[in-house]
């Protein structure tokens, strides 16, 4: 890759070394340089594109991990990069806290126009990592999936008192059974005589 010899003369302006203006792809060649250099070696830093970038924060596996992807527009850093936290690895994280890492890093961007400005972002994110994540639990929250168990349980213990029968039902099924543990000859008697009686007066 071709090195842009750059300067930033006095009134801040990045201009190549035989003083004209770089333009926006020669100062985001020389930007890609310069992150090679800085995060060689560095996993938590991929290279999604040449112009989109993306920095992992936080242990592996935690619950407060998550990254910060950076997108270069063509006019790039010209105009402000486009800040992305709606990664698929980022699918654990509070929508508050999504919000104010993004807030926190549009308060940073106005001051960096015209200039590399994507390492600046990614360390401003590692220097108040603690204080970003303050509402994000460590560990996922098992609060759902309690009270999930806790309405099976108070559903089975509800059928199991439908199944059981009251002192009154157990009561007039023991009445009806002897000794042996069976019903008696003729316990049905009245019942039948009282029938016939109701269809002798209908005749």
């Amino acid at each position: 890759m071709h090195k842009v010899q750059a300067y930033f003369d006095q009134n801040g302006t990045q201009r190549n070394i035989d003083g004209q203006n770089m333009s926006c792809k020669e100062q985001q060649e020389e930007e890609l340089e310069v992150l090679h250099s800085i995060y060689e070696g560095d996993d938590n830093f991929k290279e999604v594109s040449l112009t989109t970038f993306q920095y992992k924060y936080g242990a592996e596996g935690s619950f407060q991990s998550f990254n910060v992807e950076v997108v270069w527009g063509e006019d790039y850093p010209e105009t402000p990069p486009q800040v992305n936290l709606d990664t698929f690895y980022n699918k654990h994280i509070y929508d508050n806290v999504k919000s104010k890492i993004n807030e926190g890093l549009q308060e940073q961007i106005p001051d960096l126009l015209g200039c590399a400005m994507t390492y600046t972002l990614f360390e401003w994110v590692k220097e108040n990592y603690d204080d970003l994540v303050a509402e994000q639990p460590e560990s996922q929250p098992v609060t759902q999936v309690t009270e999930e168990k806790t309405v099976v349980v108070e559903v089975a213990k509800k059928k199991e008192k439908k199944e059981q029968l009251t002192k009154n039902q157990k009561r007039k099924i023991f009445d009806r059974l002897d000794a042996s543990g069976e019903r008696p000859r003729g316990w049905d008697w009245v019942d039948v005589i009282r029938h016939l009686s109701q269809t002798g007066s209908q005749n």
